[in-house]
């Protein structure tokens, strides 16, 4: 069969009794490795010791805080296959402990927090609002709009109920496109965005403009690689109804002038929406300060949304901030039990906010979780959290530069510029997938790779995707240097600097089986090795194709020779590489 590249690689794969194969699985890709056993790599801590610059003399926030987050003392685990008796079996990578560097999606969670959850469902697992027994009236709805008091307090909204949960950041947006857009906007209105903003902000914002017949217009960045804020103020007139700005760029790690853009809204008679995602988790935020209308954030990143950062908090609950005044106007976004005054045959009055926007049964021990993370956040308290990642996400940029072929995305830091603990790049000849997958399976680095839910931000940088590395309190300098240090070692084995996209790295297809059915796929991947002898094949994409028969080899092996992968999100599956 035809080979997406013409000429395999002159090198050899090790003897398989010399060699361990490891995997790893996503919901989207599935991936294998073989690489001597002999040539592991060392630990992180070593590596420090070894190669990295001292860090710190005495311990600092992230030191004293990681004790409080369990999954940070686990090593990174991979199923070991290619054994003769196809029995699973676990090995560390590097000897590291994990290296968790992707808390722009989503944060880990303390043990307050974790023990929050299991004392509900444990103790006091009830519905709210509801019953008159001691679980519910007393118990689970007081823990309940405990939490939300807890919300309003951390963002100082001026009354708790200008807090509605939502089940994440993206459902908060959406309720405000749909309930006062919907019942505000009419044709020709404007509504002004970011080319930066997460799909999040701009999808129902079209949705909504699609149906009203209102405008949409964005902003690009300017030379520095920030939003313009002058064009930005250029674009307010009396048809601009709503500015929906992110305060932090989950990419670009940019801070807006949410103040100033709130008060030119303002004087033209316009709403502020904020994406909040990034900052709450991450500094002081006062929504009475920066006088915004409305505020969303998240709490599994507190902050906050499905790709965006987070809190500390669980997955699946996320709020909005909204003035009393506004959300008191607004129509209900859906409709159900507990939203409701009074329902009729054929009309129902409503409930007054906030559980007007809550129908049905809300995410409890959800909302008592984040109650508990921000009072594990308050007892560090915000101002400390913000000026540690300042210095981290700084020593971050600075060690990234020191990487050859590398181009970092954002604003330099500066005492005049602010700039998020997280940095967004490409290194030049390397897919940032690519990057990602040899990271994560040689050295136990956890990043992000792709667009990062922000594909017009990437079309307007002029890529289609980038690695992304973002830092939350409990990280170290320590990480960051074995992060540069693993990222050196990728890049160099890669050989980045060649300008044929990694001259050792070439794509195939595969014939892909799939036991216990019929049906043969293909199957599209990455056959890469190293200057120290490692060699893998990573798959990235299947293709449905006709069933046939092929008597093909490859490296030595042929199919009477391959190995049965177990697999535990699904079927055995067998892989017969074609030549």
């Amino acid at each position: 069969m035809e080979v997406l590249l013409p000429k395999l690689p002159s090198f050899k794969f090790p003897s398989p009794s010399h060699c361990c194969s490891i995997t790893i699985r996503s919901s989207s890709i599935v991936r294998f490795g073989l690489r001597r056993v002999s040539s592991l790599s060392v630990s992180a801590s070593t590596v420090n010791e070894a190669v990295a610059q001292p860090a710190i003399d005495s311990p600092s926030l992230g030191h004293s805080t990681r004790p409080h987050f369990p999954i940070l003392h686990q090593a990174s685990q991979f199923s070991v296959l290619f054994q003769t008796d196809v029995t699973e079996a676990t090995c560390e990578v590097n000897g590291s402990k994990l290296v968790y560097l992707d808390n722009a999606a989503t944060s880990q969670k303390p043990t307050n927090v974790l023990k929050a959850l299991q004392n509900y469902y444990e103790g006091y697992n009830s519905n709210v609002h509801r019953g008159i027994h001691f679980l519910s009236s007393a118990k689970a709805t007081d823990e309940y709009e405990s939490a939300r008091r807890k919300v309003a307090s951390f963002i100082n909204a001026s009354d708790s109920r200008e807090i509605v949960f939502t089940k994440n950041a993206s459902e908060a947006i959406n309720l405000v496109a749909y309930s006062w857009g919907l019942s505000n906007l009419k044709p020709e209105d404007e509504i002004i965005l970011t080319v930066a903003e997460h799909h999040s902000a701009i999808v129902p914002w079209q949705l909504v403009a699609e149906k009203v017949g209102a405008v949409l217009k964005f902003v690009d960045l300017n030379q520095d690689g920030i939003p313009d804020i002058g064009k930005l103020k250029d674009l307010f007139s009396r048809k601009t109804k709503i500015v929906v700005v992110h305060h932090v760029s989950n990419v670009l790690a940019s801070v807006l002038p949410i103040r100033d853009i709130a008060q030119w809204a303002h004087d033209v008679g316009a709403k502020v929406l904020v994406d909040a995602c990034q900052s709450v988790p991450h500094m002081v935020v006062d929504v009475q300060s920066l006088n915004v209308d409305f505020l969303v954030a998240s709490s599994h990143k507190v902050g906050l949304l499905t790709c965006f950062c987070t809190m500390c908090g669980p997955t699946g609950i996320g709020f909005l901030y909204g003035r009393i005044d506004l959300l008191s106007s607004m129509p209900p976004f859906l409709g159900g039990g507990e939203m409701i005054s009074d329902v009729y045959l054929d009309h129902s009055t409503y409930a007054e906010p906030p559980s007007r926007f809550e129908a049905g049964t809300p995410a409890i021990g959800e909302a008592i979780g984040l109650g508990a993370a921000i009072d594990y956040l308050s007892g560090i308290g915000m101002q400390t959290i913000h000026d540690y990642e300042v210095e981290l996400g700084r020593y971050l940029y600075e060690r990234l530069l020191s990487v050859p072929n590398i181009r970092i995305y954002g604003p330099a830091p500066s005492e005049n510029v602010q700039r998020a603990a997280l940095c967004s790049f490409n290194v030049e000849n390397l897919h940032p997938t690519d990057l990602a997958t040899f990271l994560d399976q040689q050295h136990g680095v956890a990043i992000r790779s792709g667009h990062h839910c922000a594909q017009p931000l990437h079309r307007f940088l002029g890529v289609s995707s980038s690695a992304r590395a973002s830092l939350y309190f409990y990280n170290t300098k320590e990480d960051v240097d074995y992060f540069i240090h693993a990222l050196n070692d990728t890049t160099d084995s890669n050989d980045c600097s060649s300008g044929n996209n990694g001259s050792i790295m070439q794509r195939y297809k595969v014939q892909v089986v799939i036991i216990g059915s019929k049906n043969l796929k293909f199957a599209t991947g990455i056959l890469a090795t190293d200057r120290k002898g490692f060699a893998f094949f990573v798959l990235l994409e299947y293709e449905r194709l006709p069933p046939f028969c092929s008597d093909c080899q490859f490296i030595g092996y042929d199919t009477s020779k391959c190995r049965k992968l177990s697999n535990k999100d699904g079927p055995l599956k067998r892989i017969y590489p074609i030549q």
